[in-house]
């Protein structure tokens, strides 16, 4: 198992690693909209978030020595529901080659974010 870790995306905020690659594949931990440049939650709504979020994960593929469009799974986190359609705009401009997907909303996300994705990818 390798560890990835890179300042152009935001540092673990608990006892895991920002992404690892095991066996010819990475695998993300879950990203929150939170800005590497200074540890801040961004500004705006679900869209931006949802941009931020996307970011920091094709930096932590890039880190690793892939890229998004090899994403084979996406796991999908969102605050509440009826972000859905907005969050779904967003992400389909990121994720172009359509991986599979889970999207399930949950009661509350780490720092009160609108949303969090993890991702599968192959090298």
């Amino acid at each position: 198992m390798k560890i990835i870790s890179t300042e152009k995306a935001p540092a673990a905020i608990g006892p895991y690693s920002q992404a690892v690659i095991s066996g010819g594949v990475v695998y993300t931990s879950g990203q929150i909209a939170i800005d590497p440049s200074n540890g801040a939650i961004v500004a705006g709504g679900i869209e931006e978030q949802t941009e931020r979020v996307c970011r920091n994960v094709e930096a932590l593929l890039e880190a690793a020595g892939t890229d998004i469009s090899k994403v084979v799974k996406t796991v999908c986190f969102l605050a509440d529901m009826s972000d859905f359609a907005a969050f779904n705009a967003v992400y389909e401009k990121h994720f172009v080659s359509k991986p599979a997907r889970s999207c399930v909303a949950v009661k509350t996300l780490p720092k009160n974010v609108l949303v969090e994705i993890d991702t599968v990818c192959e090298l």
